[in-house]
């Protein structure tokens, strides 16, 4: 335990030993550990778009234990998946990376900004996991119930000894399509995951738009004009940076825009990158490369 991990769990203040444990398992691991940043493998992306438009690219990545594989060589924090992607490799890798069970999913043929449980608490302890993780959709018609189904679960996994990393998406509702990636409601969004009980809080990096007509007047003044001058708000919305905030890598793009998010993240101190498709869909050197590079960068070297 290092003194930057144990400040971190200082500020989980109700938590039980089991989920700082888990917590700790998560920051201690990898070329990371024990530097309270992160970098997170999250492959969910087969139930949300399809497995061609996910694994086509890079057809090794069609495997399960490519992924496995993937986040422990390049010293990855941990690897998240659904419930069958972990289901296929709990056994061959157990133990070598902690691992987060994403229990809720949508497809891409959905017309409601939804999401369905898949997996459950009791899937997360069989497997091994150091966390649940779990969607939301701030704005959206059926937000009210998935903030229900949210709450059930980060009870249970809580009275367990599980952590729970909260995704927190923005769409629906009155949002434009701008406003799903508006600092105002990004904000907010990492906010509202603070306040259903998130340990780690999962958003989109957020452009300098301000959406909302009500808040307009809360950003006059500010300067917004640079990622990191945003990270760090984004940041002051999780109770002031005591809770994990950890950005997505978002589409598919060049290395130099990945390296340019992480350099923001790192410096408006964000606690890391949960990095998917920009990491499995290039050919698994690229990757190692790639992820190599964005540790340096957390570490501080680049």
């Amino acid at each position: 335990m290092t003194r930057a991990v144990r400040r971190i769990l200082d500020a989980y203040e109700s938590d039980n030993p089991g989920t700082k444990a888990n917590l700790a398992r998560m920051l201690m691991a990898g070329r990371l550990g024990g530097t309270g940043k992160m970098v997170i493998l999250p492959v969910d992306q087969g139930f949300e778009h399809g497995p061609a438009r996910s694994f086509a690219i890079n057809p090794p990545a069609y495997d399960p234990h490519y992924h496995f594989r993937l986040a422990i060589d390049a010293g990855l924090n941990a690897y998240a998946a659904p419930l069958g992607m972990l289901e296929a490799g709990a056994d061959s890798f157990a133990g070598q990376i902690p691992t987060i069970l994403k229990v809720n999913s949508s497809n891409s043929w959905a017309t409601a900004k939804d999401q369905a449980v898949t997996a459950g608490v009791d899937d997360a302890l069989r497997l091994g996991c150091a966390a649940i993780g779990l969607t939301i959709y701030p704005g959206s018609e059926h937000f009210d119930g998935m903030v229900e189904e949210a709450r059930e679960l980060i009870a249970e996994a809580k009275a367990v000894g599980l952590a729970a990393v909260v995704w927190s998406y923005p769409r629906g509702g009155k949002l434009s399509k701008d406003g799903e990636l508006a600092l105002d409601v990004g904000a907010y969004a990492a906010h509202l995951a603070c306040l259903i009980g998130a340990h780690i809080v999962k958003v989109k990096l957020p452009t300098d738009h301000i959406e909302q007509a009500d808040a307009k007047k809360a950003y006059e003044g500010g300067d917004w004009s640079t990622q990191a001058k945003r990270v760090a708000h984004v940041v002051k919305a999780c109770f002031e940076g005591r809770r994990l905030v950890v950005f997505s890598g978002g589409a598919a793009k060049g290395a130099d825009a990945v390296f340019a998010d992480a350099r923001a993240i790192r410096d408006g101190g964000g606690n890391g990158s949960i990095i998917g498709r920009n990491s499995f869909q290039r050919p698994r050197e690229e990757a190692l490369a790639l992820l190599d590079r964005i540790i340096r960068i957390y570490l501080g070297r680049e």
